[in-house]
């Protein structure tokens, strides 16, 4: 297992460096977008915890990671990492790949050693980006790594990034209020893994429902089905 660990952290952005860039990235955002920042108090300072939220633009993991204030490790589509260059930037942001689709069990197992070496992990369960904007439903795999892992969850809800561009083919055609986009990033309470539905023959089902309920939780009713 430490072998494994070791083989993850391996080039990725940490320590000193991290919080530089981290800075400079905030700065440069803020350019560009109204970035609000909300609930850093809840997110832990160490410890391992399972970070869940909903995803409208293909910004959100970066945005997600800037926000964050420790190191954080995310599933990306395998697709990405197709481009030499680009997958190394994704790796060195802390990305890891995952098939989407079907049970991915090398990034599941990923996902849960950074977690038992009280890393922070984040996940977008929907598995996808929204097209309409609105909150869809959780993906089995987040519940069995929720379940797997007895990590405790961290909501977050993202607003706003879907008026940005740069969002492929789930571009929307709405225009936002007003001429400079605000894009918050909200962190929600802490939640005990032991709230969670883990046994059952349904069980990874039923904590990734029980997943997007906090998340759901957090977010404006026009981002609610």
């Amino acid at each position: 297992m430490a072998g494994e660990i070791d083989d993850l952290l391996n080039g990725t952005l940490r320590g000193g460096n991290r919080r530089a860039v981290r800075m400079g990235l905030l700065g440069l955002a803020g350019l560009g977008i109204d970035l609000k920042i909300e609930g850093l108090e809840h997110v832990p300072s160490s410890g391992p915890v399972l970070v869940a939220s909903n995803h409208l633009h293909n910004a959100d993991p970066v945005l997600l990671a800037m926000a964050f204030p420790r190191p954080l490790y995310f599933m990306a589509k395998r697709e990405l990492f197709a481009n030499r260059a680009l997958g190394g930037v994704l790796r060195f942001a802390g990305a890891f790949p995952v098939d989407r689709g079907k049970a991915d069990r090398q990034a599941i197992r990923n996902a849960e050693t950074f977690l038992a070496h009280g890393e922070a992990v984040a996940m977008f369960p929907e598995g996808t980006r929204s097209v309409s904007r609105r909150l869809g439903a959780g993906q089995p795999g987040a519940g069995l790594i929720l379940i797997r892992s007895k990590a405790p969850l961290l909501p977050v809800a993202i607003t706003g990034t879907e008026w940005l561009p740069g969002n492929g083919s789930k571009q929307t055609n709405e225009k936002p209020r007003g001429l400079r986009r605000t894009v918050r990033i909200h962190f929600g309470q802490m939640v005990p893994n032991e709230a969670f539905t883990t046994s059952g023959a349904c069980a990874s089902q039923a904590a990734a429902d029980q997943i997007m309920q906090e998340i759901a939780q957090l977010l404006p009713a026009e981002y609610l089905a």
